[in-house]
Protein backbone atom coordinates (compact mmCIF):
# COMPACT_ATOMS: atom_id res chain seq x y z
CA UNK A 1 0.00 0.00 0.00
CA UNK A 2 1.43 3.45 -0.88
CA UNK A 3 2.50 5.54 2.10
CA UNK A 4 3.01 9.15 3.18
CA UNK A 5 6.56 10.40 3.80
CA UNK A 6 7.81 13.77 5.01
CA UNK A 7 10.75 15.63 3.50
CA UNK A 8 11.40 18.71 5.60
CA UNK A 9 12.91 21.76 3.92
CA UNK A 10 13.42 24.02 6.95
CA UNK A 11 17.18 24.05 6.39
CA UNK A 12 16.74 25.17 2.80
CA UNK A 13 13.48 27.01 2.17
CA UNK A 14 12.99 27.93 5.82
CA UNK A 15 16.35 29.60 6.27
CA UNK A 16 15.77 31.62 3.08
CA UNK A 17 12.99 33.46 4.90
CA UNK A 18 13.46 37.23 4.83
CA UNK A 19 14.16 39.04 8.13
CA UNK A 20 15.26 35.89 9.89
CA UNK A 21 18.10 33.40 9.81
CA UNK A 22 19.72 30.43 11.46
CA UNK A 23 23.34 29.67 12.29
CA UNK A 24 25.01 26.54 10.95
CA UNK A 25 24.78 25.10 14.45
CA UNK A 26 21.09 25.98 14.45
CA UNK A 27 20.66 24.13 11.16
CA UNK A 28 22.39 21.17 12.81
CA UNK A 29 19.81 21.26 15.59
CA UNK A 30 16.99 21.20 13.04
CA UNK A 31 18.41 17.90 11.76
CA UNK A 32 18.70 16.65 15.34
CA UNK A 33 15.03 17.35 16.01
CA UNK A 34 13.85 15.98 12.67
CA UNK A 35 15.70 12.78 13.48
CA UNK A 36 14.02 12.58 16.89
CA UNK A 37 10.61 13.19 15.33
CA UNK A 38 11.20 10.35 12.85
CA UNK A 39 10.90 12.42 9.66
CA UNK A 40 12.20 10.59 6.58
CA UNK A 41 14.45 13.24 5.04
CA UNK A 42 15.91 16.68 5.63
CA UNK A 43 16.91 18.99 2.81
CA UNK A 44 19.89 20.29 4.71
CA UNK A 45 20.96 23.15 2.48
CA UNK A 46 23.10 24.11 -0.50
CA UNK A 47 26.16 21.87 -0.80
CA UNK A 48 27.53 23.78 -3.80
CA UNK A 49 27.98 26.99 -1.73
CA UNK A 50 31.40 27.57 -0.16
CA UNK A 51 30.03 28.65 3.23
CA UNK A 52 27.94 25.48 3.53
CA UNK A 53 30.90 23.12 3.03
CA UNK A 54 32.01 22.73 6.69
CA UNK A 55 28.39 22.46 7.80
CA UNK A 56 27.57 19.73 5.25
CA UNK A 57 30.67 17.75 6.21
CA UNK A 58 29.66 17.96 9.86
CA UNK A 59 26.12 16.76 9.06
CA UNK A 60 27.40 13.76 7.13
CA UNK A 61 29.71 12.85 10.01
CA UNK A 62 26.95 13.31 12.60
CA UNK A 63 24.58 11.14 10.57
CA UNK A 64 27.21 8.41 10.29
CA UNK A 65 27.72 8.59 14.06
CA UNK A 66 23.99 8.11 14.69
CA UNK A 67 23.17 11.61 15.94
CA UNK A 68 20.14 11.94 13.65
CA UNK A 69 18.71 8.45 13.89
CA UNK A 70 17.42 7.24 10.54
CA UNK A 71 17.08 10.72 9.01
CA UNK A 72 18.25 10.91 5.40
CA UNK A 73 20.18 14.04 4.42
CA UNK A 74 19.73 15.65 1.02
CA UNK A 75 21.23 18.64 -0.72
CA UNK A 76 19.44 21.18 -2.90
CA UNK A 77 21.15 22.21 -6.13
CA UNK A 78 20.09 24.11 -9.15
CA UNK A 79 19.34 21.74 -12.01
CA UNK A 80 22.70 22.26 -13.63
CA UNK A 81 25.71 19.95 -13.77
CA UNK A 82 28.12 22.50 -12.28
CA UNK A 83 26.23 22.63 -8.97
CA UNK A 84 26.11 18.86 -8.74
CA UNK A 85 29.82 18.51 -9.44
CA UNK A 86 30.65 21.00 -6.68
CA UNK A 87 28.40 19.17 -4.21
CA UNK A 88 29.43 15.58 -4.87
CA UNK A 89 32.74 15.52 -2.91
CA UNK A 90 30.91 16.27 0.36
CA UNK A 91 29.40 12.80 0.60
CA UNK A 92 25.64 13.37 0.46
CA UNK A 93 23.65 10.43 -0.88
CA UNK A 94 20.43 12.28 -1.75
CA UNK A 95 19.74 15.34 -3.92
CA UNK A 96 16.96 17.55 -5.19
CA UNK A 97 17.75 19.43 -8.38
CA UNK A 98 15.63 22.45 -9.23
CA UNK A 99 14.83 24.32 -12.43
CA UNK A 100 11.91 26.52 -13.51
CA UNK A 101 9.39 24.96 -15.90
CA UNK A 102 6.52 27.42 -16.43
CA UNK A 103 6.13 29.52 -19.56
CA UNK A 104 5.83 32.53 -17.28
CA UNK A 105 9.29 31.99 -15.83
CA UNK A 106 10.74 31.02 -19.19
CA UNK A 107 9.63 34.39 -20.50
CA UNK A 108 10.15 36.57 -17.43
CA UNK A 109 12.99 34.86 -15.54
CA UNK A 110 15.13 33.19 -18.18
CA UNK A 111 14.28 35.89 -20.77
CA UNK A 112 15.39 33.91 -23.79
CA UNK A 113 18.38 32.21 -22.18
CA UNK A 114 16.55 28.85 -21.88
CA UNK A 115 13.58 27.35 -23.65
CA UNK A 116 11.73 24.12 -22.81
CA UNK A 117 14.18 21.91 -24.66
CA UNK A 118 17.15 23.51 -22.90
CA UNK A 119 15.48 23.12 -19.52
CA UNK A 120 15.06 19.39 -20.12
CA UNK A 121 18.67 19.09 -21.35
CA UNK A 122 20.09 20.93 -18.32
CA UNK A 123 18.01 18.94 -15.88
CA UNK A 124 18.70 15.50 -17.34
CA UNK A 125 22.44 16.18 -17.53
CA UNK A 126 22.44 17.13 -13.84
CA UNK A 127 20.48 14.01 -12.88
CA UNK A 128 22.87 11.76 -14.79
CA UNK A 129 25.88 13.42 -13.18
CA UNK A 130 24.48 12.78 -9.71
CA UNK A 131 23.54 9.19 -10.47
CA UNK A 132 26.88 8.40 -12.10
CA UNK A 133 28.58 9.57 -8.93
CA UNK A 134 26.53 7.15 -6.81
CA UNK A 135 23.64 9.26 -5.52
CA UNK A 136 21.07 6.94 -3.99
CA UNK A 137 18.07 9.14 -4.77
CA UNK A 138 17.57 12.20 -6.93
CA UNK A 139 14.45 14.32 -6.96
CA UNK A 140 13.82 16.83 -9.72
CA UNK A 141 12.02 20.04 -8.86
CA UNK A 142 9.64 21.69 -11.30
CA UNK A 143 9.82 25.23 -9.96
CA UNK A 144 6.53 27.01 -10.65
CA UNK A 145 4.99 23.64 -11.45
CA UNK A 146 1.55 24.98 -10.58
CA UNK A 147 1.80 27.39 -13.57
CA UNK A 148 3.27 24.73 -15.89
CA UNK A 149 0.86 23.03 -18.28
CA UNK A 150 0.14 19.33 -17.89
CA UNK A 151 1.80 18.29 -21.14
CA UNK A 152 5.17 19.85 -20.38
CA UNK A 153 5.07 18.74 -16.74
CA UNK A 154 4.63 15.16 -17.96
CA UNK A 155 7.38 15.53 -20.57
CA UNK A 156 9.71 17.00 -17.95
CA UNK A 157 8.98 14.27 -15.39
CA UNK A 158 9.35 11.42 -17.92
CA UNK A 159 12.68 12.81 -19.09
CA UNK A 160 13.82 13.03 -15.48
CA UNK A 161 12.77 9.44 -14.83
CA UNK A 162 14.59 8.19 -17.91
CA UNK A 163 17.74 10.01 -16.72
CA UNK A 164 17.50 8.22 -13.37
CA UNK A 165 15.40 10.51 -11.15
CA UNK A 166 13.38 8.90 -8.38
CA UNK A 167 10.78 11.63 -7.77
CA UNK A 168 9.53 14.86 -9.27
CA UNK A 169 8.71 17.83 -7.04
CA UNK A 170 5.68 19.90 -7.99
CA UNK A 171 6.35 23.39 -6.64
CA UNK A 172 3.47 25.76 -6.03
CA UNK A 173 6.09 28.47 -6.02
CA UNK A 174 3.77 31.46 -5.73
CA UNK A 175 1.19 29.74 -3.53
CA UNK A 176 -1.79 30.09 -5.85
CA UNK A 177 -2.95 26.49 -6.11
CA UNK A 178 -6.13 25.09 -4.56
CA UNK A 179 -6.84 21.66 -3.06
CA UNK A 180 -9.15 20.17 -5.70
CA UNK A 181 -6.87 21.26 -8.54
CA UNK A 182 -3.74 19.96 -6.80
CA UNK A 183 -5.26 16.56 -6.09
CA UNK A 184 -6.35 16.09 -9.69
CA UNK A 185 -3.00 17.23 -11.11
CA UNK A 186 -1.00 15.00 -8.76
CA UNK A 187 -3.12 11.95 -9.53
CA UNK A 188 -2.80 12.55 -13.28
CA UNK A 189 0.94 13.25 -13.23
CA UNK A 190 1.87 10.41 -10.85
CA UNK A 191 -0.12 7.93 -12.93
CA UNK A 192 1.39 9.16 -16.19
CA UNK A 193 5.02 8.98 -15.05
CA UNK A 194 4.83 6.07 -12.61
CA UNK A 195 6.78 7.70 -9.79
CA UNK A 196 5.98 9.83 -6.72
CA UNK A 197 5.23 13.53 -7.09
CA UNK A 198 6.44 15.60 -4.10
CA UNK A 199 4.30 18.40 -2.75
CA UNK A 200 6.03 21.75 -2.23
CA UNK A 201 3.37 24.27 -1.25
CA UNK A 202 3.62 27.91 -0.23
CA UNK A 203 1.05 29.61 1.95
CA UNK A 204 0.18 32.80 0.07
CA UNK A 205 -3.52 31.88 0.19
CA UNK A 206 -3.31 30.12 3.55
CA UNK A 207 -3.70 26.76 1.76
CA UNK A 208 -0.22 25.24 2.00
CA UNK A 209 -1.23 22.46 4.40
CA UNK A 210 -4.52 21.77 2.60
CA UNK A 211 -2.78 21.66 -0.76
CA UNK A 212 -0.07 19.37 0.59
CA UNK A 213 -2.64 16.94 1.97
CA UNK A 214 -4.61 17.01 -1.29
CA UNK A 215 -1.54 16.51 -3.45
CA UNK A 216 -0.48 13.55 -1.34
CA UNK A 217 -3.92 11.99 -1.73
CA UNK A 218 -3.56 12.37 -5.49
CA UNK A 219 -0.31 10.40 -5.32
CA UNK A 220 -2.00 7.64 -3.35
CA UNK A 221 -4.87 7.48 -5.86
CA UNK A 222 -2.26 6.85 -8.56
CA UNK A 223 -0.69 4.04 -6.53
CA UNK A 224 2.44 6.03 -5.67
CA UNK A 225 4.01 6.96 -2.35
CA UNK A 226 3.51 10.60 -1.40
CA UNK A 227 6.32 12.90 -0.29
CA UNK A 228 5.30 16.10 1.48
CA UNK A 229 7.67 19.07 1.86
CA UNK A 230 7.29 20.86 5.20
CA UNK A 231 8.90 23.45 7.45
CA UNK A 232 8.84 23.68 11.22
CA UNK A 233 6.17 26.15 12.39
CA UNK A 234 5.26 26.76 8.75
CA UNK A 235 8.14 29.17 8.21
CA UNK A 236 9.38 29.90 4.71
CA UNK A 237 9.54 32.58 2.09
CA UNK A 238 6.79 35.21 2.09
CA UNK A 239 3.78 33.67 3.89
CA UNK A 240 5.62 30.43 4.59
CA UNK A 241 5.51 26.74 3.67
CA UNK A 242 3.36 23.84 4.81
CA UNK A 243 3.68 23.39 8.58
CA UNK A 244 5.24 20.04 9.53
CA UNK A 245 3.15 19.39 12.64
CA UNK A 246 -0.12 20.39 10.95
CA UNK A 247 0.50 17.95 8.11
CA UNK A 248 1.32 15.08 10.47
CA UNK A 249 -1.72 15.79 12.67
CA UNK A 250 -3.99 15.98 9.63
CA UNK A 251 -3.10 12.46 8.56
CA UNK A 252 -3.40 11.16 12.11
CA UNK A 253 -6.63 12.86 13.07
CA UNK A 254 -8.27 14.37 9.98
CA UNK A 255 -11.72 13.02 9.26
CA UNK A 256 -11.92 10.87 6.14
CA UNK A 257 -8.17 10.66 5.48
CA UNK A 258 -7.41 6.98 5.03
CA UNK A 259 -3.64 7.13 4.57
CA UNK A 260 -0.68 5.46 6.25
CA UNK A 261 2.35 7.46 7.36
CA UNK A 262 5.44 5.47 6.43
CA UNK A 263 7.80 7.37 8.74
CA UNK A 264 8.24 6.39 12.43
CA UNK A 265 6.84 9.72 13.68
CA UNK A 266 7.30 10.42 17.40
CA UNK A 267 5.27 13.52 18.24
CA UNK A 268 6.55 13.60 21.82
CA UNK A 269 9.29 15.85 20.41
CA UNK A 270 6.86 18.25 18.72
CA UNK A 271 6.72 20.94 21.41
CA UNK A 272 10.43 20.91 22.05
CA UNK A 273 11.18 21.31 18.34
CA UNK A 274 8.61 24.02 17.68
CA UNK A 275 9.49 26.09 20.73
CA UNK A 276 13.22 25.70 20.09
CA UNK A 277 12.66 26.86 16.50
CA UNK A 278 10.74 29.92 17.65
CA UNK A 279 13.62 30.74 19.99
CA UNK A 280 16.37 30.06 17.45
CA UNK A 281 14.71 31.93 14.58
CA UNK A 282 13.66 34.79 16.83
CA UNK A 283 10.02 34.22 15.83
CA UNK A 284 7.82 33.53 18.89
CA UNK A 285 4.94 31.18 18.14
CA UNK A 286 1.49 32.69 17.58
CA UNK A 287 -0.93 31.88 20.40
CA UNK A 288 -3.03 29.84 17.97
CA UNK A 289 -0.16 27.88 16.38
CA UNK A 290 -1.46 24.39 15.63
CA UNK A 291 -0.71 21.97 18.46
CA UNK A 292 2.01 24.00 20.17
CA UNK A 293 0.70 27.55 20.55
CA UNK A 294 -0.10 28.88 24.01
CA UNK A 295 -3.83 28.69 23.31
CA UNK A 296 -3.86 25.41 21.39
CA UNK A 297 -5.51 23.68 24.37
CA UNK A 298 -6.84 26.70 26.30
CA UNK A 299 -10.54 27.09 27.11
CA UNK A 300 -12.36 30.09 28.58
CA UNK A 301 -15.95 30.44 27.36
CA UNK A 302 -18.45 28.85 29.71
CA UNK A 303 -19.76 26.11 27.45
CA UNK A 304 -16.30 25.10 26.28
CA UNK A 305 -14.74 25.21 29.73
CA UNK A 306 -17.55 23.13 31.20
CA UNK A 307 -17.27 20.54 28.43
CA UNK A 308 -13.45 20.36 28.59
CA UNK A 309 -13.52 19.90 32.36
CA UNK A 310 -15.90 16.98 31.99
CA UNK A 311 -13.95 15.36 29.15
CA UNK A 312 -11.32 17.18 27.10
CA UNK A 313 -12.47 15.23 24.05
CA UNK A 314 -15.61 17.35 23.99
CA UNK A 315 -13.61 20.27 22.59
CA UNK A 316 -10.20 18.86 21.65
CA UNK A 317 -9.43 16.79 18.56
CA UNK A 318 -6.34 15.09 20.00
CA UNK A 319 -4.65 14.70 23.38
CA UNK A 320 -2.14 17.43 24.10
CA UNK A 321 0.05 14.94 26.00
CA UNK A 322 0.98 13.28 22.70
CA UNK A 323 2.97 16.40 21.72
CA UNK A 324 5.46 15.92 24.53
CA UNK A 325 6.53 18.18 27.38
CA UNK A 326 7.18 21.89 27.26
CA UNK A 327 10.94 22.52 27.56
CA UNK A 328 12.19 23.62 30.96
CA UNK A 329 15.66 24.70 29.93
CA UNK A 330 18.47 25.52 32.33
CA UNK A 331 19.17 28.89 30.69
CA UNK A 332 15.55 30.03 31.19
CA UNK A 333 15.47 29.50 34.95
CA UNK A 334 14.58 32.47 37.10
CA UNK A 335 16.65 33.76 40.00
CA UNK A 336 20.22 32.74 40.61
CA UNK A 337 21.58 30.66 37.74
CA UNK A 338 25.03 29.83 36.39
CA UNK A 339 25.26 29.43 32.61
CA UNK A 340 27.93 28.27 30.22
CA UNK A 341 28.76 29.97 26.94
CA UNK A 342 31.09 32.12 24.90
CA UNK A 343 32.79 33.81 27.86
CA UNK A 344 32.29 31.10 30.46
CA UNK A 345 34.95 29.11 32.27
CA UNK A 346 35.40 25.49 33.12
CA UNK A 347 33.69 25.79 36.52
CA UNK A 348 30.47 27.09 34.98
CA UNK A 349 30.65 24.52 32.19
CA UNK A 350 31.02 21.65 34.65
CA UNK A 351 28.25 23.04 36.87
CA UNK A 352 25.78 23.08 33.96
CA UNK A 353 26.83 19.65 32.69
CA UNK A 354 26.38 18.20 36.17
CA UNK A 355 23.00 19.88 36.61
CA UNK A 356 21.81 18.34 33.33
CA UNK A 357 23.42 14.98 34.18
CA UNK A 358 25.50 15.14 31.01
CA UNK A 359 28.86 13.39 30.68
CA UNK A 360 30.72 14.84 27.67
CA UNK A 361 32.42 12.40 25.35
CA UNK A 362 35.44 14.75 25.32
CA UNK A 363 35.22 17.39 28.04
CA UNK A 364 37.87 19.78 26.73
CA UNK A 365 36.59 19.73 23.18
CA UNK A 366 32.96 20.04 24.31
CA UNK A 367 33.87 23.05 26.45
CA UNK A 368 35.49 24.75 23.48
CA UNK A 369 32.52 23.92 21.25
CA UNK A 370 30.10 25.41 23.78
CA UNK A 371 32.02 28.67 23.51
CA UNK A 372 32.12 28.56 19.71
CA UNK A 373 28.48 27.56 19.27
CA UNK A 374 27.31 30.23 21.69
CA UNK A 375 29.37 32.80 19.80
CA UNK A 376 27.81 31.56 16.54
CA UNK A 377 24.20 31.70 17.75
CA UNK A 378 24.48 34.84 19.89
CA UNK A 379 22.04 33.46 22.47
CA UNK A 380 22.13 31.08 25.46
CA UNK A 381 22.40 27.44 24.45
CA UNK A 382 19.46 25.18 25.18
CA UNK A 383 19.62 21.88 27.05
CA UNK A 384 19.21 19.86 23.84
CA UNK A 385 21.98 21.87 22.18
CA UNK A 386 24.30 21.18 25.08
CA UNK A 387 23.45 17.48 24.95
CA UNK A 388 24.29 17.30 21.25
CA UNK A 389 27.59 19.10 21.79
CA UNK A 390 28.53 16.81 24.66
CA UNK A 391 27.55 13.66 22.79
CA UNK A 392 29.18 14.39 19.41
CA UNK A 393 32.02 16.88 19.90
CA UNK A 394 34.38 15.42 17.29
CA UNK A 395 31.74 15.49 14.56
CA UNK A 396 30.57 19.01 15.48
CA UNK A 397 34.16 20.22 15.41
CA UNK A 398 33.91 19.97 11.60
CA UNK A 399 31.71 23.11 11.75
CA UNK A 400 34.82 25.11 12.71
CA UNK A 401 37.68 24.22 10.36
CA UNK A 402 40.94 25.85 11.39
CA UNK A 403 39.59 27.03 14.75
CA UNK A 404 40.36 23.92 16.79
CA UNK A 405 43.81 22.54 17.40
Amino acid sequence: MPQIHFLDVTNRDGVQTARTGLSKFGKTMVNFYLGRLGVAQSEIGFPFLFHETPYVRAQVALAQAGAFGGLRLSGWCRGVTQDVEKALPLGLAHYNLSISTSDYMIANKFRGRLDRAAIVREMTAAVRAAKRAGARTVGVNAEDGSRTDDAFLTEFALAAKEAGADRVRYCDTIGGDTPDRVRERFATLAAAVGMPVETHCHNDLGLAVANSISGALGDLEAGQDAWINTCVNGIGERAGNADLLSCVLAFRHGFGLDAEIGDPIDLSWARRFSLWAGYAFGQPLPYNQVGVGLNAFAHESGIHADGALKDHGNYELYDEATLGPFPQDHHAREGRVVLTGEYGGKAGFRHVMDALEIVPADEDLAFTLVQLCNAMTGRPLTDDELRLIAGYPHELALLFPGQLA
